[in-house]
């Protein structure tokens, strides 16, 4: 079992960046495959990003790629979500998710979950 806790989200204006982190405690965070979802009000959970348990491979949704970057810090236990030139659209609560292999973009599909992190992009 691991716990999460994200950081990071903020009020920021369009066209900025923004760096989200996610703390891991309990269990071994090396042996989680982790990832990022998005969400706002009255919407579906949407999938952002997922990285391997080495941090070698990585997935983007498609329409986030080029402006997104998922990363991890083994030795830190923190996932972390660079996000680049952010739109108005990018405003959400983004969470972070984890799992002993790699769940697809499917939410329910991952096992543990952060309490998420508010996102808003002025404009």
């Amino acid at each position: 079992q691991v716990h999460l806790v994200e950081s990071g989200g903020r009020l920021v204006q369009a066209g900025g960046s923004l760096r989200l982190s996610c703390v891991a405690s309990e269990g071994t965070f090396s042996s989680y495959v982790l990832a990022w979802f998005r969400q706002t009000p009255g919407e579906a959970r949407e999938f952002v990003a997922a990285i391997t348990v080495s941090g070698a491979h990585s997935i983007y949704a498609d329409s986030l790629k080029g402006r997104f970057t998922i990363s991890r810090d083994n030795a830190e236990n923190t996932l972390y979500l660079q996000m680049n030139t952010l739109k108005s659209e990018d405003t959400a609560v983004y969470y972070c998710a984890g799992d002993l292999f790699y769940r697809g973009s499917v939410p329910s599909n991952w096992d543990y979950w952060g309490q998420g992190t508010q996102v808003t992009v002025s404009s």
